[in-house]
């Protein structure tokens, strides 16, 4: 898998500089992260609605979609995929791989402030 999203984050990073009328990615790209993570987020709750209703097949297919939409938005981020598997090997040795930090843990760092995405302010401003 983590070879799938290494290539998958090497053809974001050549979209980069690609013509956005012809690559969705180039787009999404130059469309700044609020609209990188507002798909982001779309895709997500569409995982989760098709899981609850027990469809399989439009998980794995949005499960796709999901993580494009992660990977275009750690290259906006400057996130690389070792990154990511780097600290999934740090919490391994901490506690296992099928676990996940607690959010109380000294690890986890500082608690991010909560922002809101620029289409919700323009929306709301109007």
């Amino acid at each position: 898998m983590s070879d799938s999203l290494a290539r998958l984050y090497e053809a974001v990073i050549a979209a980069k500089h690609a013509d956005p009328s012809e690559s969705r990615t180039a787009k999404l790209l130059r469309a700044g992260r609020a609209k990188m993570a507002k798909k982001l987020a779309e895709e997500a709750v569409e995982v989760v609605i098709d899981a609850m209703h027990g469809n399989r097949e439009a998980v794995v297919y949005e499960s796709a979609d999901l993580l494009y939409n992660l990977v275009v938005l750690w290259v906006a981020a400057g996130v690389k995929p070792e990154h990511v598997w780097d600290e999934m090997k740090h919490r391994e040795r901490l506690m296992g791989i099928a676990e996940k930090l607690p959010k109380n843990s000294a690890e986890h760092g500082m608690r991010r402030k909560i922002v809101e995405l620029e289409s919700r302010r323009s929306r709301k401003s109007r």
